[in-house]
């Protein structure tokens, strides 16, 4: 039987990385147009008296930037009610037309100018054209007319924009600055920070930042996941059981991919009785289910205990994989181990039943039943 080298038999761990930012938290809208000239007059004229007004929740306190203090103009204030009215309506191409329309006016303001791109941004990025998105959230962030608020969203989403665009390293130089910035400790923002160290294959920092993420947030299964696969991509196959391990103690594994991810794991640092131990472990807990899936798992067990000269062993797994396979592969080399064994009639058994589910070269089972 024609054994793959040992090389081939190591696993590639399909674990994609699971960063928590799926897609850009567009900005939201901030209230220009909400209040009427004669409320705005009224809450200027209380102020005045010495009345104490709502303050602004500061989304980012530790901003080392100066906040602007232009506001938009009297005239300016109309023309933006106007943008955010159409811009709720949801018509995209009237949003767009205005909102040009005032960040083109060279009487516009800073503000004025900052807080059209912004929307034009986030109708662009709603409609799905991320480069003309990423292209205005870039004009708004240079205006420098928008208050913290607004303007460190608009920085998150040019990150998350430019990640979607696949234009990592410069998302990477958007994302460090708005941390450096705003000093920002959310786990969101340095699980898009991870995302892009994977992707530009900084693969020991990604490792790093999730570890560290991991002991703020010791329950955040997708950073468990994040982290594993980090380490995995560096080759740290020991430092990704020792996580996986950890957290199968604790009961945090609950899906197949997890379990997979720890046996696998085990597999491509050659401990196969460990990784055995844990299907083992999944399928008592019912989170492993038999199917053709595991039954390949199964068979690469099979063809590493052959390699390493465990008949025994090689036998049961593939015995194991043949009972969940789809089809009769893992029955022809389990046939195939029995007769190199004296087994005659359990690999004839073997054969038959590789022959009844089906395999790629049926003149190999025939000739081990002895029909040439």
């Amino acid at each position: 039987m024609k054994m793959p080298s040992r090389r081939s038999l190591m696993i590639a761990v399909s674990l994609a990385s699971m960063v928590a930012v799926a897609a850009p938290a567009w900005a939201q809208d901030y209230g220009v147009g909400r209040q009427s000239m004669r409320e705005k007059r009224d809450a200027a004229r209380a102020a005045k008296k010495g009345e104490q007004q709502q303050e602004v929740v500061q989304q980012y306190p530790g901003a080392t930037r100066d906040e602007p203090e232009a506001r938009a103009s009297r005239q300016g204030l109309k023309k933006l009610q106007a943008l955010q009215e159409t811009y709720a309506a949801g018509d995209a191409a009237a949003t767009m037309a205005a909102a040009r329309a005032i960040y083109e006016d060279a009487d516009s303001n800073d503000y004025e100018k900052a807080f059209a791109y912004q929307v034009a941004g986030n109708t662009a990025a709603n409609e799905g054209d991320s480069a003309t998105a990423a292209q205005l959230f870039g004009q708004a962030l240079a205006s420098n007319g928008l208050d913290n608020n607004n303007h460190y969203t608009v920085m998150f989403n040019l990150a998350a924009t430019l990640y979607g665009e696949d234009k990592y390293a410069e998302a990477l130089q958007v994302l460090d600055r708005f941390i450096a910035e705003t000093k920002a400790d959310k786990p969101e923002v340095f699980s898009l920070r991870g995302g892009l160290l994977m992707s530009l294959e900084r693969y020991a920092e990604a490792a790093e930042l999730y570890s560290g993420q991991m002991a703020l947030h010791p329950d955040d299964r997708s950073l468990l996941m994040n982290a594993v696969a980090a380490y995995q991509s560096n080759d740290q196959f020991d430092k990704a059981a020792e996580l996986l391990a950890a957290a199968l103690d604790k009961g945090q594994l609950a899906e197949a991919n997890e379990y997979r991810a720890l046996y696998v794991t085990y597999i491509n640092d050659d401990r196969d009785k460990d990784a055995i131990a844990v299907i083992e472990k999944g399928m008592a807990a019912g989170v492993l289910q038999p199917g053709p899936d595991l039954a390949k798992d199964f068979m690469v067990l099979g063809q590493r205990a052959y390699f390493n000269d465990d008949d025994a062993v090689a036998i049961e797994m593939y015995k194991r994989a043949a009972s969940m396979a789809a089809d009769g592969e893992a029955s022809l080399n389990l046939a195939k181990i029995y007769a190199q064994n004296g087994r005659k009639a359990e690999a004839k058994a073997a054969a038959q039943a590789a022959l009844d589910k089906g395999v790629k070269d049926p003149a190999d089972a025939r000739k081990l039943l002895g029909g040439g």
